[in-house]
């Protein structure tokens, strides 16, 4: 039986943490990977986490790569890619 492949895997940051995962990972799973699924606060302080996962509840917005309301669930991780989540630095 031939050796199973291993798929490609790239690092990205999370809150400063770095984190691998196979490519083609999106930010919302990397995230939950990761071991903290919350990606932002609601107005009242509620932690939020991704809902639908196709991106129509807007739940899993994050700020990648300094730009904020970025689709966590809709996005496929990149080298290098920087992640915010809200409880970390405050997405407006």
């Amino acid at each position: 039986m031939p050796d199973a492949i291993a798929p490609e895997t790239i690092t990205l940051f999370i809150n400063d943490r770095p984190l691998t995962v196979a490519a083609g990972t999106s930010v919302a799973a990397a995230i939950a990977i990761g071991g903290n699924p919350v990606t932002r606060l609601s107005v009242t302080g509620m932690p939020r986490a991704p809902l639908c996962g196709m991106g129509i509840c807007q739940e899993c917005r994050v700020t990648i790569d300094g730009q904020p309301h970025q689709l966590a669930c809709q996005t496929p991780c990149a080298p290098q890619m920087q992640v915010w989540t809200a409880p970390y630095k405050e997405i407006t």
